[in-house]
């Protein structure tokens, strides 16, 4: 698979399952561009300011409950099966959060929204890194987890026509925005259901015979494309398995803290920067702007869009560095120097310096680079641990580093909102402080997995060939 040149078969898998970041960024931008009516008695709703960012924290919590759920399954009974059911679960639960007429209701089908998409984050990630070639996965994976950002910027032209009162009452634009999230929806999963199972996994869990079928016809398909044989795979570049059905969740733990301490250490340490850093500023960012700033609702949503830009082209600028300059150099510099700029955005806040525009314009700059770090987040735990742990690795890092930062960072900047700018920059701060620590541990324990086949990385579970060293 490696060895494959770009074809129609990886821009299926591109378009079948990378297009959920746009899935997730529009629900995030929704909720946050519309926390504002939420709060009005005519919303039919009528959410507190708090409530507002419980509302954040609960669907953080039900997307980390997803990911270990779903991606423990996902291991276990494949990459396809789960993609399938996750996006099903996102499809269900958005269209009910769109008929929530209690705050019970919207908080419990917010829930289950996340859980969805959370879902999706293990099943998407381990299959497209085992589908794309490694000379390509650094900047596949960054563009891919970068267009989170096209929902964002969809999302926020979305809810400026929808609340404008003038066109849809109060009670009924934040409705259909939900429920256009589910049209999309549809339309991934008719596309998705194209994309064949990951052969890595089928080779796995004894079903060479299939993963060897699928290759060959994936290899005779582009080979049609291209008019060209393709060259032949050297004998010594095969490894031995001892095929499996499963793996226990023990068994996965313990490969994690023992075999790669340090690899455990460093997936941590990425996932609670970028997910304190996103999820306490863009679940409350409309608040900041209406509320400190005294933007009006119907305009606030407008300045998601220059940062949606900002955020979109980092990745999509700087994913191939990645793959050229290597990942621990490139990681460790949007981690470092997003925490910088914030640190710079924090005190210009905090002295009263910038306005609505100005706030914006830094945020632009500042997610430029956080946007390249939060990507490659994903990118390194999909790639830095075994393939029978691989989806259940970014499922837990993705749950542990959300529930940590994902889930305080609303609640948080909620009640910081509340007592005013000089606490919202002490909240910048703290989310600056995060991601510069956590670039300074890709720093001393980055891996070098830059144009490496998956398995030269770490060696699966159940090959014959010696896995990586422990503490490395």
């Amino acid at each position: 698979m490696d060895r494959l040149p770009w074809s129609k078969f990886h821009w299926l898998v591109v378009v079948g399952l990378g297009t959920v970041w746009i899935l997730d960024g529009l629900e995030v931008t929704i909720v946050g561009a519309i926390g504002s009516r939420l709060t009005e008695p005519s919303s039919g709703l009528g959410l507190t300011t708090a409530q507002v960012g419980l509302a954040a924290a609960i669907y953080v919590a039900g997307a980390c409950t997803g990911s270990l759920v779903f991606g423990y399954l996902t291991d276990r009974f494949g990459r396809k099966k789960l993609f399938i059911l996750t996006l099903g679960l996102y499809l269900l639960a958005t269209v009910l959060t769109a008929f929530s007429f209690t705050p019970w209701m919207f908080f419990l089908f917010r829930f289950f929204t996340g859980a969805g998409i959370g879902g999706e984050y293990a099943a998407i990630n381990s299959a497209i890194d085992e589908l794309i070639p490694a000379r390509r996965r650094g900047l596949v994976d960054l563009a891919i987890n970068g267009s989170y950002w096209l929902g964002t910027a969809f999302g926020a032209v979305l809810t400026v026509f929808l609340l404008n009162t003038a066109i849809f009452p109060p009670n009924i634009g934040w409705r259909i925005a939900f429920g256009l999230g589910a049209v999309l929806g549809l339309v991934i999963l008719l596309v998705r259901r194209n994309v064949p199972e990951s052969p890595r996994w089928l080779f796995i869990h004894g079903r060479d015979e299939e993963a060897d079928t699928l290759v060959g016809k994936i290899e005779l398909d582009i080979e049609d494309e291209t008019h060209e044989r393709l060259e032949t795979v050297p004998d010594d570049k095969g490894i031995t398995i001892h095929q499996r059905r499963s793996t226990g969740f023990g068994e996965i733990v313990r490969t994690a803290v023992t075999r790669y301490p340090k690899r455990f250490v460093l997936g941590l340490s990425l996932f609670i920067g970028q997910a304190f850093l996103y999820n306490a500023v863009f679940f409350t960012y409309s608040l900041v702007l209406t509320k400190l700033l005294h933007v009006p609702d119907d305009l606030a949503p407008w300045a998601l869009v220059p940062i949606a830009v900002g955020n979109f082209l980092g990745p999509l600028l700087l994913g191939h560095l990645f793959d050229s300059v290597g990942r621990r150099f490139m990681i460790t510099l949007s981690y470092v120097g997003s925490g910088v700029l914030l640190v710079g955005t924090a005190i210009m806040f905090d002295a009263g310096l910038l306005d609505a525009f100005w706030l914006t314009v830094c945020w632009m700059v500042v997610f430029f680079f956080a946007s390249a770090g939060a990507s490659s987040a994903y990118l390194t735990v999909s790639e830095i641990f075994p393939m029978e742990t691989r989806a259940m690795s970014i499922a837990f890092f993705y749950a542990i580093g959300t529930a940590i930062g994902g889930i305080i960072g609303p609640i948080l900047f909620g009640h910081l909102i509340e007592a005013g700018s000089h606490a919202v920059a002490i909240g910048y701060y703290i989310g600056a402080g995060l991601m510069i620590a956590a670039g300074l541990v890709e720093l001393f324990l980055g891996v070098n997995a830059e144009r490496k086949s998956l398995e030269e990385i770490a060696a699966p579970l159940s090959s014959e060939t010696p896995a990586q060293r422990p503490n490395r």
